[in-house]
């Protein structure tokens, strides 16, 4: 997915809120989308277990978009690469959890994927900034990791804003992800402060017509991403 941070808003649907019966119907409901994300969770890191890599390996064989897992796991140092071998083509790991991201982000990329860098509400950017050149993204979470369905966390924005800033500093094409009660109202103001990648997940599986959903969400933020 090469293009330059900023310019076009990347929407990423997050499968969490599909149908887990159905996922590979899911995932063709999304095929106008940008990028699938899979959450990952294993009820240690967060209070919550909902799939892992069998799974996805499974899902990334038949996703018409390239996978984007969100590693909400203890040990990511440990398990982490298995998911870029089985096919996922940005692997986000959480600062909290690893015990050296320098090293894992570029075991990530000799794999072949994009690697990401996710911070929890309280997590602060600055600690990170010099980590910059080693990731291709920071997923910057707009909600408490675990579990789908909460309310957008304006608390955030004044730290998406700082992520912007030292990405624009740095002069590097590293994306800004937001996760976490984006819609439709929310999106612009996280595009506002500086993200240019939205996971969306009840916005877009809850909608009648996902691939409208998209389109609509990816129009709200084009209208306030920053260039």
């Amino acid at each position: 997915m090469a293009r330059l941070a900023g310019v076009t808003p990347l929407i990423s649907p997050s499968i969490l809120s599909a149908d887990f019966a159905n996922l590979q119907a899911e995932l063709a409901r999304i095929a106008t989308a940008d990028w699938a994300h899979v959450d990952v969770m294993d009820n240690h890191f967060v209070p919550n277990l909902t799939l892992g890599l069998p799974v996805l390996e499974a899902l990334a064989k038949v996703s018409p978009v390239p996978v984007d897992a969100h590693l909400m796991i203890a040990d990511p140092d440990r398990w982490a690469p298995a998911y870029a071998e089985a096919g996922a083509g940005s692997v986000t790991f959480h600062a909290e959890a690893a015990a050296a991201p320098v090293r894992l982000a570029r075991e990530l990329r000799r794999l072949g994927a994009r690697a990401g860098l996710a911070l929890k509400p309280a997590t602060p950017i600055e600690p990170f900034v010099d980590l910059l050149p080693e990731v291709d993204m920071v997923l910057v979470m707009t909600v408490e990791p675990g579990f789908g369905g909460q309310g957008f966390l304006d608390a955030c924005l004044p730290k998406i804003r700082r992520a912007r800033a030292a990405i624009a500093a740095s002069g590097l094409d590293v994306w800004l992800q937001v996760d976490g009660g984006v819609n439709l109202e929310t999106i612009e103001r996280a595009a506002d402060a500086g993200a240019d990648v939205f996971v969306a997940g009840s916005a877009v599986y809850g909608a009648e017509d996902a691939a409208a959903a998209i389109s609509e969400l990816r129009a709200a933020a084009a209208g306030h991403t920053h260039p």
